[in-house]
């Protein structure tokens, strides 16, 4: 609605002004220069290199049976049934083969028996009056030739003649027998078309096995990404420990925390921010941030921002009085440890399980009481880490072993209810050829680092 100019206007001085505010903190102000001269040449909103998705869709054509592989973008989502969440975000695999962020689009790929595969991709055509709206839209033409280098583009309103009904004939299987859609992530996008193939007993596999094994080897675009996201929520961890205190609530940390990432150039949050103190530090997802924080409080603050749709996932655990009690600083020091033993034994050829039975041995064997009759590895409630890329938990089975370009999480925990006291610590590494490179390397992580970082309290952002 015209109205809401106004409302964006009134939001734009907000923001200038606490742009103002938070740079009166000198060395604030010179790391979000840095960060506007990084946008300057490192955009989220650069175009995905023609000769990156040319290679990848290469590599997944190479992994497919001959056959038809069909992929659908994700579609916009209704201001009315979703009122806060109508920000338009592409399907993953879309978005990693194609490059483009247009909804309500297909992308066709056929594999031959011989030679070389066909590639199709149908968007929407251009609406002149929607677009008086919304701004000019992507549609089928030359621009797309050139940002994706697939050379046939047409209006999305021919895919149902040219590829559904395609599909019921039988003289189309005879030259492509496999039918690749994706089964889990998208799967919804394409049920009509499943539904088709069983009816006409089509054999049907699933393409987000093949493309999930692509993604979790991430090529040198997608590292930059994910280098940039995650150098964001360093930053945006550094800002929370400056600026936590007693009596502050939950939401103003997570406001600190959201607006490092906006400043400095992320479209959004990669996960819901949980930042949860004293009882809701023990809650794994966390997420409502609506509590008033005390100073005998520890504070698990879990966040990640997304970068040109790579996402960081960085965990630091802060007493919200500056100083670690003795109590939480023994739990944090065993968590710490397991985490630097795990850390260490990252390299190719390992894999998640084996690194999950060292972090269990670890932490059971050096517990020394401090969790009672048994070992803090019962106190240990969720899984040691996770694939990282375009989705914080990423695609790929777990039984994978590492090799050189995968990217991970290593974030043990202790989680004690009866205390209100949970602690988690969170890297993100990448698996190089002599082993591993901690990403996130710059964010403390030692209770010495931590309380020296927090006694350096810069003006907050919130209240005052």
């Amino acid at each position: 609605m015209p109205g809401r100019r106004v409302i964006y206007r009134i939001i734009s001085l907000i923001l200038a002004l606490l742009s103002f505010a938070l740079a009166a903190t000198p060395a604030l102000a010179q790391s979000v220069r840095a960060a506007a001269d990084s946008r300057a040449t490192d955009s989220a909103d650069n175009a995905m290199p023609v000769e990156v998705l040319t290679r990848r869709r290469a590599a997944l054509l190479a992994r497919l049976e001959p056959g038809i592989a069909l992929l659908r973008s994700a579609d916009h989502r209704s201001l009315h049934e979703h009122p806060q969440d109508s920000d338009f975000r592409q399907d993953n695999n879309f978005y990693y083969l194609t490059g483009l962020e247009t909804p309500g689009s297909w992308l066709v790929m056929f594999k031959p028996e011989r030679g070389p595969g066909k590639l199709l991709l149908y968007l929407p055509e251009r609406d002149p009056a929607k677009e008086v709206w919304m701004g000019p839209q992507l549609g089928p033409g030359s621009e797309v030739t050139e940002l994706t280098g697939i050379e046939a583009v047409h209006p999305a309103s021919e895919f149902e003649a040219e590829i559904v009904r395609r599909l019921a004939q039988p003289e189309a299987f005879r030259e492509y027998p496999q039918l690749y859609l994706p089964l889990g992530e998208g799967a919804e996008s394409t049920r009509e078309i499943v539904e088709l193939a069983v009816q006409a007993r089509r054999s049907i596999s699933d393409l987000g096995t093949p493309l999930a094994e692509l993604r979790l080897v991430k090529d040198s675009v997608e590292l930059a990404r994910l280098r940039r996201a995650i150098a964001i929520t360093v930053e945006a961890h550094r800002q929370a420990m400056k600026a936590v205190r007693p009596g502050m609530y939950e939401y103003e940390l997570e406001a600190v925390v959201e607006y490092v990432f906006r400043s400095h150039g992320a479209e959004r949050v990669g996960f819901p921010s949980i930042v949860g103190s004293g009882p809701n530090s023990v809650i794994l997802h966390y997420d409502r941030s609506r509590r008033r924080m005390e100073e005998s409080d520890l504070v698990v603050i879990d966040i990640g921002a997304e970068y040109g749709y790579y996402t960081a996932d960085l965990t630091r655990t802060l007493p919200v009085s500056g100083k670690y009690s003795p109590r939480q600083r023994a739990i944090y020091e065993l968590v710490l440890a397991t985490q630097a033993v795990v850390i260490d034994s990252v390299r190719p050829g390992t894999t998640f399980w084996e690194l999950e039975r060292i972090a269990r041995g670890h932490m059971r064997v050096h517990s020394k009481g401090l969790c009672g009759g048994g070992g803090c590895d019962r106190y240990f409630l969720h899984g040691l880490g996770h694939w990282l890329g375009m989705d914080v938990h990423d695609v790929g089975s777990y039984a994978t072993p590492f090799v050189p370009g995968m990217v991970v999480t290593i974030e043990p925990g202790i989680y004690l209810a009866d205390e209100s006291l949970g602690v988690r610590i969170e890297d993100d590494l990448l698996v190089t050829e002599e082993g591993h490179e901690v990403l996130s390397a710059d964010l403390p992580r030692s209770v010495a680092e931590i309380e020296a970082l927090m006694g350096q309290a810069a003006e907050p952002v919130g209240r005052r």
